[in-house]
């Protein structure tokens, strides 16, 4: 199975929770599309922490900007159509910042998902604002037809939260992600998937 790992914006856990995913399945990695590399790159946090295969980029750049802007300034253009998956049968796919996060002057993150015609798991921060955030974020994928397996909350746990969200957002609320003070492969590796989380990720 291949899934797409979103995020309702940037800095919501999305490589975090792929690290931990990965590392409990036996997934692959793969982000096809990386900003902000002066540092470190997500695909390598995601090998340290997991020991999982990871593909490299297809595009890679040093500025933390949004996709397009930081292409833009190296003189760069990202074109979906030179995106392929690897051809792996268990592979997690990471995107870069939100669902509508712009590529280049024609076409979105969402856009590239749809390419990819993979379905989609949502991750979304616990804090104040999550449950607008979330359900926009439903609303500009299935404005395109792709299917979402679910959404992965991503710190303190918040039941009210949880609730509206299944509700208005017509989703299956998969785990909650607790806030964590130490990150490390032993942390990850004995907190568990949720059952709903180990269907989906087994189907």
């Amino acid at each position: 199975m291949k899934i797409f790992i979103s995020g309702t914006g940037t800095d919501v856990g999305k490589t975090l929770i792929s690290s931990w995913i990965v590392l409990h399945t036996g997934f692959s990695y793969f982000k096809p599309i990386q900003t902000g590399t002066k540092d470190s790159t997500d695909s390598e946090k995601v090998q340290i922490l997991s020991g999982a295969k990871v593909y490299p980029e297809i595009y890679s750049y040093p500025e933390p900007l949004s996709p397009h802007l930081a292409a833009k300034i190296e003189n760069d253009r990202i074109e979906i159509n030179k995106i392929v998956l690897p051809k792996q049968d268990t592979l997690l796919v990471e995107g870069a910042g939100g669902v509508l996060v712009p590529l280049n002057e024609q076409y979105l993150m969402v856009d590239l998902i749809k390419h990819l015609n993979i379905p989609v798991i949502l991750v979304s921060l616990t804090n104040l604002g999550c449950i607008n955030h979330t359900l926009l974020s439903l609303e500009a994928l299935r404005a395109r037809n792709i299917l979402v397996l679910g959404v992965i909350m991503n710190g303190r746990k918040n039941v009210e939260n949880n609730k509206a969200i299944e509700y208005y957002g017509r989703v299956c609320i998969l785990d909650d992600f607790p806030y964590l003070f130490k990150i490390s492969t032993v942390v990850l590796k004995n907190l568990e998937l949720s059952e709903k989380l180990k269907e989906i990720l087994n189907a």
